[in-house]
Formats: structure tokens, sequence, C-alpha cells
């Protein structure tokens, strides 16, 4: 169940206090009323802070920075279903679960990275029944991951460098594989392009559930994405070829397309691709060449079972303010998209003062809401977004001390998602 919340409730735990303040704070700062410079009202949602955790290598903590004290390039994603939330730790080997109250159910972890946990067991005798649970498991560098409606877990891990590959043809090192985990943190198999115990895949920048607990693996090649679609039983049921030469160009355009990011749809074989359009600049005085310009974004919708474009919704620009030497002057900032959820809603942002501002926009009509959620200067060292397929956006920002976990009930700023 999810945990509901009133606004200003303190969270349990040893710094109630503090909560107190932030949420204050926040509701403070959240209760103001947005305007864009076109004048048009923005909501504020409301943000809920769920609890915090502790930088380090301990079980109830995460390796976000590393011995050195800096981030590395290995991964640390976040997945929230049904009020769980499932954090993958590449730093730390290891991926974990907590409630929305903060309270560590299980992880899976590898142990020669790891010190041995002090509270969750690692054994069940005489078939004990365990709540909470550690499950040793030989992890190397745990990424995206994604949670079906079993509770089954599909985690990427990075293969070791001398199990990786380099394909000539597609000119991509084939270097991760996805594992997958019962809903009691036991290894079940791992997955590959051709399926259960395949070749690695390319590089994985997301992994997805959809409709009838279907599995949809997002790569990245230096041509173009491939996005392997699989049952719940790990067999594969289409493969999208998506090449960089054959990205859709509105007909009313001479503009170069450049993929932003690939989205999936929850509840139907749908996939979501934001486009960036760029031409070419010209300066007025030589009629020559000098540089490029964005032209705008699209996000265009495919049916994974045909291949064939099925629609496309326009996106606009955020225009923010600012001054230059004290002239105003009003820029145009590109959206990036969060996510789908149930019903074709699409949700984008970007990062305003204070915070972001949110897009709404719907794939079956030109209806749009905006809105905007608070996120302080000092949790920036890190941050780490997903959005739930009922609409609820989570987050794990980190300052230079420590990790926090908030969601902002976004479903409620959308209404109901199904509609």
């Amino acid at each position: 169940m999810y945990r509901y919340t009133a606004p200003l409730t303190s969270v349990p735990g040893p710094s109630i206090v503090g909560f107190m303040i932030q949420f204050i704070l926040a509701a403070v700062i959240t209760s103001l009323t947005l305007f864009s410079c076109g004048g048009q009202k923005i909501q504020s949602v409301d943000r809920e802070n769920l609890f915090t955790l502790n930088l380090g290598k301990m079980e109830d903590q995460i390796d976000l920075f590393g011995l050195e004290g800096n981030r590395s390039a290995r991964k640390t994603c976040l997945y929230m279903r049904d009020g769980i939330f499932y954090i993958s730790d590449g730093n730390g080997s290891k991926v974990v679960r907590y409630t929305s109250y903060g309270d560590l159910l299980s992880m899976i972890y590898n142990p020669d990275t790891n010190p041995p946990p002090l509270t969750l067991k690692t054994e069940a005798p005489n078939q004990e029944l365990v709540t909470r649970r550690a499950t040793a498991y030989p992890l190397n560098e745990p990424g995206e991951l994604a949670v079906d409606s079993r509770k089954n877990l599909y985690v990427e891990d990075r293969l070791p460098p001398d199990r990786r590959s380099f394909d000539t043809e597609k000119r991509t090192i084939m270097d991760s594989t996805v594992l997958h985990f019962d809903g009691d943190g036991h290894f079940v198999d791992y997955w590959g392009q051709e399926g259960i115990g395949g070749t690695p895949f390319p590089r994985i920048t997301g992994i997805f559930t959809s409709v009838h607990d279907e599995v949809a693996v997002v790569c990245r090649l230096s041509t173009g994405w491939n996005i392997f679609w699989f049952d719940q039983n790990g067999t594969v049921l289409y493969l999208i070829k998506i090449k960089n030469e054959d990205l859709p160009i509105p007909k009313d355009r001479k503009s170069r397309p450049s993929l932003d990011s690939i989205s999936v749809a929850p509840d139907n074989r749908s996939i979501y691709l934001k486009i960036d359009y760029y031409r070419d600049s010209i300066d007025e005085s030589t009629k020559t060449k000098s540089g490029i310009a964005y032209d705008g974004s699209i996000i265009w919708i495919m049916n994974v079972e045909t291949g064939a474009y099925t629609g496309s919704v326009d996106v606009p620009v955020f225009e923010q303010e600012t001054k230059e030497n004290d002239k105003k002057v009003t820029l145009d900032l590109i959206y990036s998209m969060l996510g789908v959820v149930r019903g074709g809603k699409i949700f984008l942002s970007v990062p305003t003062t204070g915070g972001y501002s949110l897009l709404l926009l719907e794939s079956d009509s030109k209806n749009q809401k905006r809105g905007f959620i608070q996120v302080s200067d000092d949790e920036l060292a890190f941050n780490a977004f997903h959005l739930s397929a009922d609409g609820i956006l989570s987050a794990l920002l980190a300052t230079d001390l420590e990790a926090r976990m908030v969601w902002w009930r976004t479903d409620r700023f959308i209404g109901d998602p199904r509609k």
C-alpha cells in the first residue's frame, strides 16, 4: 500500500525536529503561486520528505561518492512501485529495498565488497519466515532496474572487463546483462539479447516493465538504439532497431534530428521517443553558416508490434526570464522527458530557480498542464528521479552529507492517470 502522509506530518526517526523544519520550509515555498513569463499560472506540487540515508558502505547506507569522495561513472538508480523503493548502488555493488518510512526490507549484495549485514538475516533456518533478508550475489556494477507486478526485480549489471566483447559491425562494446531476481531476492536467471542466457547487451540506458509484466531493455549503440522486448518468462517478443539516419523529420522542417531519450508505456506496447531538431544558423551579413540552432522537439509514439509511428506530440520550450547587462532577456530552455504514465500522459521537466518546472502532455490531445517541484541548491550533489506508472514522482537527492528520499504526489496533480 502507498504511504499517504498529510502535509507537515513528521517522519519517524531520530531527527523529527529537522524533518518538521524541512516540511515547513517546503510548504512555504510550494504554497507560492508561480507564473511563466507569459503570465500562465503554474501549479506547485507538494513535496514529502520520506527518509534519509547516511553515506557509506554499511547495509543501511548508500555509497554515492566512493572512497575518493567524488562521483564515479558507476550508476545509482531508483525505482518505486506500490510505495516500496528499490535502489541500485553501483559503488556499493548492492541493491536495497525500503519502505516509504525508511525501513530496510532486503538487500542483494556482493560479499566481496560489502561488510556482513548486521540487521538483515542471511539465512532462514528450519524454513523460518523471514521478512528482512540479505542475499549474497556477486554483483559487479548494478545500474538500471525495474520491478513488475509480481515483485520480480530486473537489474542491469555490467560485466567485468574480461567478459566484455566488441561488435565490429555495430561498433559497440557488449558489456551488460540483466539479472532476474524473484520477490524474495533469490536469483532466477540472467537475460541477454536472445533472452535467458543470451549474449551481452550493448550499453543499457533503461529497463521498463509494461503490459502483462513484459520487460523492455533500451540499449544505446553508436549507430542508434535497440529496444529488446521480452515476455515475463524471458522470451524475446520484439527487437526494435532505431537507426540514427532513420529518425522521423516533419515534412515542414529542414533540420537534423537527435534522439534525446526513450520511454516505454506501462499499459500497452508503445514506446515514446523524444527527438530534438537542429538547423543551420546563417550569418545574415555574410550569408554563411555560423553554427546550429535549436528547432524544436517532438515526442513520437511507435507501435512496438508493427514498428510504425502512430502519433506525435509537439513539445514547447520553457521560457525563462533573466537579465543580461541590466536588460530583461527571455531564454528558451529545452524540456527533458521524465517518463510516461498510464493513459499516455507524458511528463517532462526542466531545471529552474529553486527546483524543476514540470510539463504534462497528453498523447491523444493538445492539453497541457504545468507544475513546479521544489529542490534546494544543496541537494544537487546528486539526484535520481523515477516516475511510477500511477504518476508519482520520486527522487533520491543528495547533499555532501546525506541522501534524502522524497516524493511529490504528482498523481494528484494530474488526476486519475487512467482517464
